[in-house]
Protein backbone atom coordinates (compact mmCIF):
# COMPACT_ATOMS: atom_id res chain seq x y z
CA UNK A 1 0.00 0.00 0.00
CA UNK A 2 1.18 3.86 -0.41
CA UNK A 3 0.61 6.85 1.13
CA UNK A 4 1.11 10.43 0.35
CA UNK A 5 1.91 12.87 3.89
CA UNK A 6 1.12 16.45 3.01
CA UNK A 7 3.77 18.56 4.78
CA UNK A 8 4.18 21.68 2.99
CA UNK A 9 2.19 24.29 4.94
CA UNK A 10 3.73 26.87 6.58
CA UNK A 11 1.60 27.37 10.04
CA UNK A 12 0.79 30.84 9.11
CA UNK A 13 -1.56 30.80 11.89
CA UNK A 14 1.24 29.42 14.56
CA UNK A 15 3.51 32.84 13.49
CA UNK A 16 5.81 33.47 16.42
CA UNK A 17 4.41 30.21 18.74
CA UNK A 18 7.30 27.77 16.42
CA UNK A 19 11.10 28.27 15.65
CA UNK A 20 12.49 27.61 12.86
CA UNK A 21 10.83 24.44 11.61
CA UNK A 22 7.92 23.33 9.55
CA UNK A 23 4.45 22.66 11.29
CA UNK A 24 4.68 19.25 11.01
CA UNK A 25 8.33 18.28 12.66
CA UNK A 26 6.46 19.92 15.94
CA UNK A 27 7.54 17.31 18.59
CA UNK A 28 4.35 15.70 20.48
CA UNK A 29 4.84 12.86 22.55
CA UNK A 30 8.77 12.77 22.05
CA UNK A 31 9.16 13.17 18.60
CA UNK A 32 7.68 15.12 15.19
CA UNK A 33 4.24 15.19 14.71
CA UNK A 34 5.04 13.71 11.25
CA UNK A 35 7.17 11.26 12.74
CA UNK A 36 3.61 9.96 14.08
CA UNK A 37 1.65 9.86 10.58
CA UNK A 38 4.78 7.57 9.62
CA UNK A 39 4.55 5.51 12.11
CA UNK A 40 0.88 5.25 11.53
CA UNK A 41 1.81 4.28 7.83
CA UNK A 42 4.25 1.70 8.74
CA UNK A 43 1.83 -0.19 11.34
CA UNK A 44 -0.67 -0.36 9.10
CA UNK A 45 1.21 -2.16 6.37
CA UNK A 46 2.00 0.80 4.18
CA UNK A 47 6.04 0.96 3.31
CA UNK A 48 5.91 3.39 -0.25
CA UNK A 49 5.47 6.81 1.62
CA UNK A 50 5.69 10.63 -0.55
CA UNK A 51 5.44 13.92 1.03
CA UNK A 52 5.61 16.81 -0.47
CA UNK A 53 7.32 20.33 1.07
CA UNK A 54 7.60 24.00 0.91
CA UNK A 55 8.50 25.44 3.81
CA UNK A 56 11.62 24.46 5.28
CA UNK A 57 11.77 21.50 3.45
CA UNK A 58 15.28 20.99 4.06
CA UNK A 59 14.47 20.26 7.99
CA UNK A 60 11.91 17.27 6.99
CA UNK A 61 14.33 15.55 4.27
CA UNK A 62 17.45 15.75 6.66
CA UNK A 63 15.60 14.42 9.37
CA UNK A 64 13.62 11.60 7.61
CA UNK A 65 16.37 10.88 4.77
CA UNK A 66 15.37 7.94 2.34
CA UNK A 67 12.83 6.47 4.89
CA UNK A 68 14.70 3.41 5.67
CA UNK A 69 15.64 3.90 8.92
CA UNK A 70 11.77 4.24 9.98
CA UNK A 71 11.48 1.08 8.13
CA UNK A 72 9.44 3.11 4.86
CA UNK A 73 10.13 4.54 1.17
CA UNK A 74 9.78 8.41 0.97
CA UNK A 75 9.89 10.08 -1.89
CA UNK A 76 9.29 13.66 -1.52
CA UNK A 77 8.27 16.57 -3.85
CA UNK A 78 9.34 20.66 -3.47
CA UNK A 79 6.87 22.80 -4.28
CA UNK A 80 8.09 26.05 -4.87
CA UNK A 81 4.40 27.47 -4.92
CA UNK A 82 2.06 25.70 -2.43
CA UNK A 83 -0.46 23.43 -4.48
CA UNK A 84 -3.03 22.53 -1.90
CA UNK A 85 -4.13 19.58 -0.68
CA UNK A 86 -5.52 18.16 -3.77
CA UNK A 87 -3.07 19.55 -6.22
CA UNK A 88 -0.05 18.21 -3.95
CA UNK A 89 -1.14 15.01 -5.43
CA UNK A 90 -0.24 16.12 -9.01
CA UNK A 91 3.76 15.68 -8.37
CA UNK A 92 3.27 11.75 -7.06
CA UNK A 93 0.58 10.64 -10.15
CA UNK A 94 2.68 8.20 -12.03
CA UNK A 95 3.61 6.67 -8.45
CA UNK A 96 -0.07 6.56 -7.17
CA UNK A 97 -1.43 5.45 -10.57
CA UNK A 98 -3.34 1.95 -10.88
CA UNK A 99 -4.34 1.17 -7.12
CA UNK A 100 -6.01 3.33 -4.01
CA UNK A 101 -3.72 5.17 -1.69
CA UNK A 102 -4.42 6.63 1.56
CA UNK A 103 -3.80 10.84 1.89
CA UNK A 104 -2.84 11.79 5.46
CA UNK A 105 -2.80 15.45 6.88
CA UNK A 106 0.83 15.40 8.48
CA UNK A 107 0.40 17.82 10.88
CA UNK A 108 -2.19 16.27 12.36
CA UNK A 109 -1.78 13.80 15.24
CA UNK A 110 -4.20 11.04 15.49
CA UNK A 111 -4.18 6.87 16.02
CA UNK A 112 -6.97 6.35 13.80
CA UNK A 113 -7.42 2.92 12.42
CA UNK A 114 -6.33 3.24 8.81
CA UNK A 115 -8.10 -0.23 7.64
CA UNK A 116 -11.63 0.84 8.50
CA UNK A 117 -11.46 2.80 5.74
CA UNK A 118 -10.03 0.55 3.61
CA UNK A 119 -13.25 -1.79 4.54
CA UNK A 120 -15.73 0.20 4.15
CA UNK A 121 -13.96 1.29 0.88
CA UNK A 122 -14.79 -2.29 -0.76
CA UNK A 123 -17.89 -2.45 0.61
CA UNK A 124 -19.43 0.39 -1.98
CA UNK A 125 -18.26 1.41 -5.49
CA UNK A 126 -17.10 4.63 -4.84
CA UNK A 127 -14.32 7.09 -5.69
CA UNK A 128 -12.65 7.44 -2.05
CA UNK A 129 -13.58 7.28 1.83
CA UNK A 130 -12.78 9.90 4.60
CA UNK A 131 -12.40 9.91 8.38
CA UNK A 132 -14.25 12.12 10.37
CA UNK A 133 -13.73 12.87 14.20
CA UNK A 134 -16.55 14.72 16.30
CA UNK A 135 -15.98 18.37 17.78
CA UNK A 136 -18.01 20.35 19.49
CA UNK A 137 -16.63 23.87 17.83
CA UNK A 138 -16.26 23.12 14.21
CA UNK A 139 -16.37 26.83 12.78
CA UNK A 140 -13.16 26.36 11.65
CA UNK A 141 -13.34 22.80 9.87
CA UNK A 142 -14.57 20.48 7.34
CA UNK A 143 -17.84 18.74 8.40
CA UNK A 144 -19.94 15.73 6.74
CA UNK A 145 -23.27 14.96 6.51
CA UNK A 146 -24.11 11.51 5.65
CA UNK A 147 -26.79 8.90 4.65
CA UNK A 148 -28.17 6.00 6.64
CA UNK A 149 -25.12 4.00 4.60
CA UNK A 150 -22.59 6.21 5.07
CA UNK A 151 -22.61 7.94 1.88
CA UNK A 152 -21.68 11.44 2.67
CA UNK A 153 -24.41 13.42 0.71
CA UNK A 154 -23.01 17.14 2.25
CA UNK A 155 -19.50 18.64 2.83
CA UNK A 156 -19.24 22.23 4.49
CA UNK A 157 -15.98 24.41 5.13
CA UNK A 158 -15.87 25.69 7.55
CA UNK A 159 -19.70 26.07 8.48
CA UNK A 160 -21.49 29.39 9.66
CA UNK A 161 -23.16 29.07 12.94
CA UNK A 162 -26.89 27.40 12.58
CA UNK A 163 -25.94 26.04 8.75
CA UNK A 164 -25.50 22.14 10.26
CA UNK A 165 -26.31 20.17 13.03
CA UNK A 166 -23.52 17.85 12.26
CA UNK A 167 -20.29 17.95 14.37
CA UNK A 168 -18.38 15.13 12.36
CA UNK A 169 -15.06 16.58 11.20
CA UNK A 170 -12.74 16.26 8.26
CA UNK A 171 -9.88 14.18 10.08
CA UNK A 172 -8.04 15.13 7.65
CA UNK A 173 -7.45 11.06 5.97
CA UNK A 174 -8.61 10.10 2.87
CA UNK A 175 -9.11 6.41 0.81
CA UNK A 176 -8.94 7.20 -2.69
CA UNK A 177 -9.17 5.46 -5.79
CA UNK A 178 -6.89 6.65 -8.49
CA UNK A 179 -9.82 7.96 -10.45
CA UNK A 180 -10.04 10.88 -8.43
CA UNK A 181 -6.80 12.43 -10.19
CA UNK A 182 -9.57 12.45 -13.45
CA UNK A 183 -10.96 15.56 -10.66
CA UNK A 184 -7.85 17.15 -9.80
CA UNK A 185 -6.64 19.78 -12.19
CA UNK A 186 -3.32 20.87 -12.40
CA UNK A 187 -1.88 23.50 -10.09
CA UNK A 188 -3.23 24.65 -6.67
CA UNK A 189 -6.64 22.95 -5.28
CA UNK A 190 -7.75 22.19 -2.36
CA UNK A 191 -9.62 19.07 -1.23
CA UNK A 192 -12.47 20.48 0.95
CA UNK A 193 -12.69 23.18 -0.85
CA UNK A 194 -12.86 22.21 -4.28
CA UNK A 195 -12.57 18.69 -5.27
CA UNK A 196 -15.25 16.82 -2.40
CA UNK A 197 -17.62 19.53 -3.30
CA UNK A 198 -17.08 18.84 -6.78
CA UNK A 199 -17.73 14.87 -6.40
CA UNK A 200 -21.07 15.69 -4.41
CA UNK A 201 -22.20 18.29 -7.74
CA UNK A 202 -21.76 15.36 -9.86
CA UNK A 203 -22.57 12.42 -7.57
CA UNK A 204 -19.73 10.75 -7.66
CA UNK A 205 -20.05 8.67 -4.16
CA UNK A 206 -17.65 9.48 -1.75
CA UNK A 207 -17.70 7.66 1.49
CA UNK A 208 -17.38 8.18 5.60
CA UNK A 209 -15.95 6.18 8.52
CA UNK A 210 -16.95 7.95 11.80
CA UNK A 211 -14.59 7.49 14.77
CA UNK A 212 -14.24 8.61 18.32
CA UNK A 213 -10.62 8.09 18.13
CA UNK A 214 -9.32 11.37 19.47
CA UNK A 215 -7.25 13.68 17.23
CA UNK A 216 -4.72 16.58 17.64
CA UNK A 217 -5.06 19.55 15.32
CA UNK A 218 -2.10 21.91 15.79
CA UNK A 219 -3.42 24.74 13.49
CA UNK A 220 -3.30 27.96 16.17
CA UNK A 221 -1.44 29.07 19.46
CA UNK A 222 -4.87 28.07 21.52
CA UNK A 223 -4.67 24.81 19.88
CA UNK A 224 -1.51 24.36 19.98
CA UNK A 225 -1.49 24.99 23.43
CA UNK A 226 -4.70 22.82 24.35
CA UNK A 227 -3.05 19.95 22.33
CA UNK A 228 -0.26 20.50 24.92
CA UNK A 229 -2.09 20.32 27.62
CA UNK A 230 -1.03 17.16 30.40
CA UNK A 231 1.07 16.02 27.33
CA UNK A 232 4.70 14.79 28.69
CA UNK A 233 6.25 16.45 25.97
CA UNK A 234 7.83 20.31 24.85
CA UNK A 235 6.78 21.58 20.91
CA UNK A 236 10.81 21.55 20.41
Amino acid sequence: MKAIILAAGKGERLRGALDNIPKPMIRYRGKPILQHNIDLCRNSGIREIFINTHHLHEVIRSYFGDGSAFGVNIRYSLEEEMLGTAGALNNFRDYLAGEEFFVLYGDNFSNFDLSSLTEEFHKHDCIGVIAFHHRDDVSQSGVGEFAPDGRIVRFIEKPKSGSTDSHWVNAGIYYLSPVVFEYIPLGNSDFGKDIFPRLLKEGIPIYSVCSDVSLKAFDTPVLLRDAFRGADDSRR
